[in-house]
């Protein structure tokens, strides 16, 4: 048993100090796979991207297991949403990697939410009895292409600082994903347009989805957490089905990794169905964000024009 110890610690130790084969001029971490879906097509062949979060687990709530200290420490760019999305597991996982490159403020540490359009930004205290309510905005506007826009063009120059080598390159190919986000963005939004205003009220879960709602012309009649990040009472679960035969609602969306049993009542009581939407890009399934993107538009407009 002893050897075995031994064998598992030396073999963690030489994982660990072993010098790197660089197959990529910027190694970059990003805490989401949206964002680690974007920086993959900026950067192209000249990075090497990896998402710290799954895609289908709350971004809130991800485990800050050792295995991503590893990453961090060789990581030349951290890429990070910002908005108090990750401040629950992240900052650990920054300083254990021992990495001054990507320590926030650091020259490898890019903050996405200090270039958007935020929405929902408190203009009162906010304190616990309000739920999970982010003092800066919603974090959420990765659902969002026209957000995503802001996010790419900034990035593009964020790496050409880190590597200006290949500036060139990263600018290029953030010039024309910026032209396919625009065009999708556009797309759906006009589809979304062309339906009647009363098939575009809806009930969601989580306050999460109000980018998403803003850019495709979508009520959000109530949400079935009564604050942001507690779970639904009966009390408030009446008053949301109220809402929705008073304004004849039949369609609750929601992201895949929030409960469902109370989504799933509802709509029932109603006659309605429950619309779940993926959380973020299958980036580790090879998935783009403009793929992921248009994925969740069409289940969407799938459930309203039914």
């Amino acid at each position: 048993m002893m050897r075995a110890m031994r064998t598992l610690l030396t073999f963690v130790l030489c994982t660990l100090l072993a010098p790197t084969v660089a197959l990529a001029d910027l190694t970059v971490v990003a805490t989401l796979p949206d964002l680690a879906a974007l920086a993959h097509a900026v950067g192209g062949d000249d990075v090497e991207v990896t998402a710290l979060a799954p895609p289908n687990q709350d971004p809130h709530y991800v485990d800050p297991r050792p295995n991503l200290i590893l990453p961090l420490n060789r990581a030349d760019l951290l890429i990070v949403n910002g908005l108090e999305l990750e401040v629950g597991w992240l900052p650990p996982l920054q300083v254990a990697a021992r990495n001054g490159r990507i320590q926030t403020g650091g020259p490898g540490y890019f903050d996405a939410s200090t270039v958007v359009r935020r929405m929902d930004v408190p203009t009162g205290k906010v304190d616990r009895a309000m739920g999970d309510v982010h003092p800066g905005g919603n974090p959420h506007f990765l659902y969002d292409p026209r957000q995503a826009r802001v996010i790419v063009g900034a990035l593009a120059t964020h790496m050409a600082r880190l590597d200006p080598d290949n500036a060139a390159d990263y600018a290029r190919r953030a010039a024309a994903l910026d032209e396919q986000l625009a065009a999708t963005a556009e797309r759906h939004a006009a589809r979304f347009a062309a339906l009647p205003a009363e098939k575009r009220r809806v009930i969601t879960y989580h306050a999460s989805l109000t980018y998403l709602f803003d850019w495709l012309g979508i009520e959000a009649a109530q949400t079935v957490e009564p604050r942001p990040g507690i779970p639904p009472t009966p009390a408030h679960t009446a008053r949301v089905l109220s809402t929705m035969k008073a304004h004849d609602v039949r369609l609750v969306v929601q992201e895949s990794y929030y409960p469902r049993k109370t989504s799933a009542t509802l709509a029932r009581l109603v006659g309605g169905a429950v619309t779940v939407l993926p959380g973020s890009t299958r980036f580790d399934e090879g998935e783009g964000y403009l793929a992921h993107v248009d994925d969740i538009a069409e289940r969407l407009y799938a459930a309203l024009s039914n």
